[in-house]
């Protein structure tokens, strides 16, 4: 798994184009503010122990959190990381149980349309601790 993680002053989104035929029909905005977005991408090789790298996503994410002083993630699939990628059903399961394991430990979680390109923005504040990459 690569993840790359950017804490945001502020992070829009709108759905722009389908990348899989079977998301359903989706037409949204979604603008939030003070909030970790995780742009996730999971590769073929994960596929031979998810619950490992969900982990690893999950203990990453809430110390990201706790270093920018917010409560507020987005996961946000962005399989441009690597060359392999792990099955869309693979990796629809991982963020779901991601999202319930922080959701339970009182982190307010919400996923960007899966299977669109996205129309992004996103305004970050210049210091170390807002940009960070792992790689497990």
């Amino acid at each position: 798994m690569k993840l790359l993680m950017i804490y945001c002053d502020r992070f829009t989104y709108r759905t722009s184009q389908k990348a899989l035929d079977t998301a359903p029909e989706i037409d949204a905005t979604e603008t939030s503010a003070n909030v970790l977005v995780g742009f996730i991408h999971v590769e073929q090789k994960d596929e031979n122990d998810p619950g490992y790298v969900e982990t690893k996503l999950v203990k990453n994410l809430k110390w990201a959190a706790r270093k920018n002083n917010t409560i507020d993630i987005i996961l946000h699939s962005f399989a441009h990381l690597a060359d392999t990628k792990a099955s869309p059903e693979i990796t629809a399961t991982i963020f779901n149980q991601a999202q319930t394991r922080l959701e339970s430990a009182e982190y307010k979680v919400r996923q960007t349309p899966f299977g669109y390109f996205l129309d992004l923005e996103l305004k970050a504040p210049g210091n170390p601790l807002t940009r960070l990459f792992k790689e497990f």
